[in-house]
């Protein structure tokens, strides 16, 4: 039990970390206000790729790497997967250049929800009554912004998208995260390498030109990228489902934070109002979640008593049987 609780701790210090660093992201794309968003999005694919090659080098990972890469299923997932998260990264950063923290950070609010409406429209998953809810609040406050505002929250609806997808078609891979995304970068890495070192021609694009702390910004991308996957990753090993469920709402609770407190971005009426809805969303979801919870666990104990039962049932009639038969 010790160990099962430590191993518990480790899952939540690492999960933690995880969204913390996910949530204060911002704070580094800020700082890289002056290159322009896609330009930021290639160094992110270049130096994630080498920050995972080395990972993978030194936990010798490179055989999952060739065994994948022989499988044209799996390989024409990550193809797809690989445009799906290049998408979601670059509406995060464009978003951030433009001043709509306050949308990524619905986006990533709206994301679980989301994911419950692609399980069933994809996986053939049952939504329960408090589920259906949950969603019914969450639409309403994206069509009060539409119809009574006439605003459409189109970036966190995008990064809602674009990360649901690529969560569902990365569940269809099956396969670690590490070795996923340093394929999905591969992947990239033409496209990133061309614009960077052919077409760009902006102030920023000649790492030469450029001063030794904004190198070292951009060349930071791999780890600001991979980092917290790392610590997600080993969470996700440690803890159960529900757990990580709590804990993911740090990342754009954090982000919500400095986008008003810090980078004073408007919080309007129709904001509020959405945020109020999806707030309300999440709670309603998240309770569902624990009632369903709470309920497997008590249906499973009683699962396991009656078998237990049946058992002790089945090895008395056995011991009479053996005492009452004079052939036995």
């Amino acid at each position: 039990m010790d160990d099962e609780l430590k191993r518990t701790q480790q899952g939540v210090l690492l999960a933690v970390l995880a969204y913390l660093m996910w949530g204060i992201a911002p704070i580094y794309f800020k700082a890289l206000g002056d290159v322009p968003p896609f330009e930021i999005l290639c160094h992110r694919i270049i130096w994630s790729f080498v920050f995972l090659a080395a990972l993978l080098y030194f936990t010798n990972g490179w055989p999952t790497v060739k065994e994948t890469l022989r499988s044209k299923t799996k390989v024409t997932y990550l193809l797809i997967t690989s445009v799906t998260i290049g998408a979601n990264w670059l509406v995060f950063i464009w978003a951030i250049s433009i001043g709509h923290m306050l949308d990524a950070s619905l986006g990533y609010y709206i994301n679980p929800l989301f994911n419950v409406i692609l399980g069933m429209i994809f996986l053939s998953e049952k939504l329960r009554k408090l589920q259906w809810f949950a969603v019914a609040l969450a639409t309403a406050g994206v069509l009060v912004q539409l119809i009574v505002f006439g605003s459409v929250p189109i970036i966190a609806i995008m990064l809602a998208f674009t990360f649901g997808m690529y969560g569902l078609l990365r569940k269809k891979v099956n396969l670690d995260a590490f070795t996923g995304l340093f394929i999905e970068t591969l992947v990239l890495l033409p496209v990133a390498f061309l614009y960077l070192f052919a077409l760009a021609d902006t102030a920023t694009s000649h790492l030469g030109a450029n001063s030794l702390t904004l190198n070292v910004l951009l060349i930071s991308a791999g780890i600001v990228t991979t980092l917290p996957l790392l610590c997600f990753a080993g969470a996700a090993v440690r803890l159960r489902l529900a757990t990580l469920g709590f804990i993911q709402y740090i990342g754009p609770s954090l982000m919500f934070i400095l986008a008003v407190f810090v980078y004073g971005e408007a919080f309007t009426a129709d904001k509020i109002i959405t945020f109020a809805c999806i707030w309300a969303a999440l709670i309603v979801f998240t309770w569902d979640g624990l009632k369903n919870n709470s309920n497997n666990k008590k249906l499973a104990a009683a699962q396991r008593k009656e078998a237990l039962e049946i058992d002790i049932t089945n090895e008395t009639l056995t011991q009479d049987l053996n005492q009452t038969d004079p052939r036995r």
